[in-house]
């Protein structure tokens, strides 16, 4: 069996302890909270009957080990119950929701990467000098601020007082796009509909910017640090005084064994975005899970809200599964270290 193959089946084990484990806090805490999901789902004029009845058919009445005992025979079958909100399937609602969050998120992760990597490798290779002071109270302005701070300034700038972006929404009105896979910007190049696609993407990048920002500057702030204690490295004054040319050493010397470290907190960054996405979305009115998961929330819809939290955190443990697996493929002692625990 080969390295990578059983450092990927050591972290689906603990991926999957670590599910079951969310799954009991998060369906005994949903349970606790104050208010009766049946009584809230059927509004204040329902009858004592009309009330006894939905809690039976939701198991509300059965001892909490029990209710946990139908909730997991029924996902086991794919069934994540009808939600209260919606009077839908959970998981009509997720196939729904999901992709315009993941499509949100996405692109504020490869933004986050695109320019927060840059950045940190030129204050690095800069230090002391006016791009790291720069690169350093920007960094300290984005982090500063929560997305949805960041979402309100940008809205103000560029969708009222300079009307470049569309303030709120996925698609204009004026086109008609079959979804296939939810994500807009494949459905509308399916469709060949490259006007869409633009429009599509034009709405896409205020938010994703917003989403973005405070992560850029946590990428930039960590490839620095990491990078400038890389140059004390005695290998790269070896490559100094050989007269390697200063792009040369940062970008094949300095900056790979400076982006292991940082990798693991840019990935935690980006599963968090994903969860931190509903008030991002709840300004640019973005129909995505983050906002649905919100609203759920509120109603106590217990069946969507342990749907919502169930798929944020399985994304969290595919994106920290393939962090790890970047990680040990750029430092192979990580990944051989993994025979003793295999």
């Amino acid at each position: 069996m080969s390295a990578v193959l059983r450092l990927l089946l050591h972290r689906l084990g603990i991926s999957l302890i670590v599910l079951i484990g969310v799954s009991m806090l998060i369906f005994s805490i949903a349970r606790i909270i104050p208010g009766d999901p049946a009584r809230i789902a059927l509004g204040p004029n329902a009858t004592v009957e009309q009330i006894t009845k939905l809690r039976g058919e939701m198991n509300l009445d059965a001892p909490l080990p029990v209710q946990y005992g139908f909730f997991l025979a029924d996902i086991s079958r794919g069934d994540l119950g009808t939600s209260l909100y919606t009077n839908r399937p959970v998981t009509q609602d997720i196939a729904q929701f999901l992709p315009a969050t993941l499509e949100l998120v996405f692109l504020a992760g490869a933004i986050m990467v695109a320019v927060g990597l840059p950045l940190g490798i030129l204050a690095a290779r800069y230090r002391g000098r006016w791009p790291d002071h720069f690169v350093r109270v920007l960094a300290l302005l984005t982090v500063s601020a929560p997305g949805f701070v960041w979402a309100v300034i940008l809205m103000l700038l560029f969708a009222f007082y300079l009307p470049l972006f569309p303030i709120a929404g996925r698609l204009s009105d004026i086109y008609e796009i079959e979804r296939t896979t939810g994500f807009l910007t494949i459905d509308t190049l399916l469709a060949g509909n490259f006007a869409a696609f633009k429009d599509a993407v034009h709405h896409l990048i205020l938010p994703a910017v917003a989403l973005s920002l405070s992560g850029i500057g946590q990428a930039a702030r960590l490839t620095r640090a990491n990078m400038v204690e890389t140059y004390d490295k005695p290998y790269i004054e070896m490559a100094q005084a050989y007269g390697f040319h200063p792009s040369r050493i940062a970008r094949s010397y300095a900056f790979k064994p400076s982006l292991i470290p940082s990798l693991t907190i840019i990935g935690l960054d980006f599963a968090v975005m994903l969860g931190n996405a509903f008030l991002v979305e709840a300004v640019f009115a973005w129909p995505g899970l983050s906002r649905y998961g919100v609203a759920v929330i509120l109603r106590k819809d217990l069946n969507a809200i342990m749907g919502t939290v169930l798929v944020i955190a399985v994304t969290f443990l595919i994106v920290n599964i393939i962090v790890d697996l970047l990680i040990a493929f750029l430092n192979p002692r990580i990944r051989y270290s993994t025979r003793g625990t295999s």
